[in-house]
């Protein structure tokens, strides 16, 4: 046999670039997903740079897993115990990466990478009505060697509501008004809350189940410019994308795909500056000590129900919100964990002084639109 064609097909190959191992598999160059030809010398990964203890990650199939699988079940009712299956203890990794911009010299910002251990509280389990609190509980180890924490941070909440008829979602401009849907048959509403019990994002969508995962995946909604982004970038307005949960045997995957807009004076979208990849990897660990987290949501639980209260009788009463940006050069979390730590150090407040005092912390913070005063309850 002729070995004339492969000989061809080798060259074909290589003319194309299939054989670039200079360019594409250099081992000296960093390892940056889905760019091999961009210069990435001068973008060096943001996000946490700390090292934190050892951890065990579990490697057989949880319980709570198997709940979701079992016979007999409800579509309704398996979908609950999916999303019942995020409580617990993780070691979770974020990863962010822009994919593809719209400039013809476009060049993707640095990727972001943190890591963090977090456990998952549920706050509240009823048949149409899961909520989810992530609390950081991590310790870390210096240059020294010696073990440092653990530091505890409320993070973000997560509920889930089936078939929810309305719901506020972000409009840009740190403003969120009503949506309605034409149909919400069959589909669970994700709310995402802020680490001070303020709105983030919502989205409806509805479960699948096989024998592998069970997956929900969200339609398109609008989210304010993240944490990770907002100290860092100031030229884009919102993100816009999708957000996906898959639940495995040890554990969940959240996927994200966002594009970055830029919005016009009406806060519609002038223009996409790029799509950015996320995956936030929960990975389901053994043996850790997460008894601070839980003696912090022991003693503030009861203070950040009022928080979540107040927020409700706000959404009831008021069809859209603006959240300030500052107060006093402060952002809204900052007075909120501030009573939160005076009360897990053993502050004696009475539930009317703190009730009054989220009152009067919102009210200084929330307003009907970006030019309005105050909300009223």
């Amino acid at each position: 046999m002729s070995l004339r064609p492969l000989r061809i097909a080798l060259l074909m190959l290589a003319l194309v670039g299939g054989f670039s191992h200079a360019a594409v598999g250099d081992s000296a160059k960093p390892y940056i997903f889905g760019w091999p030809f961009a210069d990435m010398t001068d973008k060096r990964v943001r996000g946490g740079t700390t090292t934190g203890v050892p951890v065990t990650p579990v490697t057989e199939t949880t319980e709570a897993f198997k709940r979701i699988h079992a016979d007999g079940l409800s579509k309704q009712a398996r979908d609950r115990r999916a999303i019942l299956a995020m409580a617990g203890g993780y070691r979770v990794s974020f990863d962010f990466l822009e994919m593809l911009g719209f400039a013809p010299d476009f060049q993707p910002a640095a990727p972001y990478r943190s890591w963090a251990t977090e456990y998952i509280y549920v706050v509240a389990d009823e048949p149409g009505f899961v909520s989810l609190q992530h609390i950081l509980v991590m310790s870390f180890v210096d240059d020294d060697g010696n073990t440092q924490g653990p530091f505890i941070n409320k993070h973000w909440r997560q509920d889930w509501r089936y078939e929810a008829e309305s719901a506020h979602v972000y409009a840009g401009g740190n403003t969120w008004s009503v949506e309605t849907p034409a149909d919400v048959s069959g589909q669970w509403l994700q709310t995402v809350w802020q680490v001070d019990d303020s709105p983030r994002y919502a989205a409806w969508g509805e479960w699948a189940h096989t024998p592998e995962s069970s997956s929900w995946m969200s339609g398109e909604t609008w989210r304010p410019v993240p944490r990770r982004e907002y100290t860092a970038r100031q030229d884009y307005g919102a993100l816009v994308g999708s957000n996906r949960h898959v639940i495995l045997p040890t554990g969940w995957v959240q996927e994200e795909r966002n594009a970055k807009v830029v919005l016009d004076e009406a806060g519609g979208i002038d223009k996409r500056l790029a799509v950015e990849y996320g995956i936030a990897r929960y990975e389901r660990i053994t043996g850790y000590d997460f008894s601070a987290g839980n003696d912090y949501w022991e003693k503030t639980g009861a203070f950040w129900r009022m928080v979540r209260q107040a927020w409700a009788a706000l959404m009831t009463k008021h069809e859209a919100l603006h959240l300030k940006a500052r107060v006093d050069d402060k952002r809204l979390f900052e007075p909120l964990f501030g009573r939160a730590q005076a009360i897990a150090d053993g502050a004696d407040f009475s539930a009317e002084d703190n009730r009054a005092f989220v009152t009067e912390t919102l009210k200084r913070y929330v307003a009907r639109n970006a030019d309005a005063g105050a909300v009223t309850y």
